[in-house]
């Protein structure tokens, strides 16, 4: 286990930033790494020595995410009632208002999309790495990262989600 702990130990900050950017809350994205991590030393017998382990754990990092998503839509929305435990928060810069406005936009893409945007565009993993992580071909990766990427796009320069046709 001296061997796993030194492989997955360079790896825990990626881990972090890809947890972060899909749940946008610190508390939970550490959860999700612990569950990650968790899961990797448990089966790190069943993994492949020649495969990279980069992919390896974000692929069980995003299965995570995704069955807990599911699960969240079977359990319905939380809902906070007492807002007066809430911290205020103060005026940000532009620069994190920008920031804020990507990260609204990018949650507004179907999860498959966005987490291709975030694989390759955020933690550089090659569209080879991307597709073993998310278990599709590499000409899919290729086609839902330019899907995305456009989507993106417009989203952040028009500020509309969907664009309206007319119904006669």
């Amino acid at each position: 286990m001296a061997d796993a702990e030194s492989l997955l130990e360079p790896l825990i900050p990626a881990l972090r930033r890809y947890a972060y950017a899909l749940l946008r809350d610190h508390d939970a994205a550490d959860d999700l790494v612990q569950d990650t991590l968790e899961r990797a030393l448990s089966r790190w017998s069943l993994r492949r020595h020649d495969g990279d382990l980069r992919a390896w754990l974000f692929a069980i990092q995003r299965n995570l995410y995704v069955s807990a998503l599911r699960q969240g839509r079977r359990r319905g929305v939380l809902v906070e009632l007492d807002d007066a435990t809430m911290p205020a928060t103060g005026a940000q810069q532009d620069a994190g208002l920008e920031v804020r406005d990507i990260l609204t936009t990018l949650d507004q893409l179907p999860e498959e999309q966005k987490s291709l945007l975030l694989l390759v565009g955020v933690e550089d993993l090659s569209y080879d790495d991307a597709a073993k992580v998310m278990g599709v071909p590499v000409g899919t990766v290729m086609s839902r990262l330019a899907r995305g990427r456009q989507k993106l796009r417009a989203l952040l320069e028009t500020g509309r989600t969907t664009l309206l046709r007319r119904v006669k």
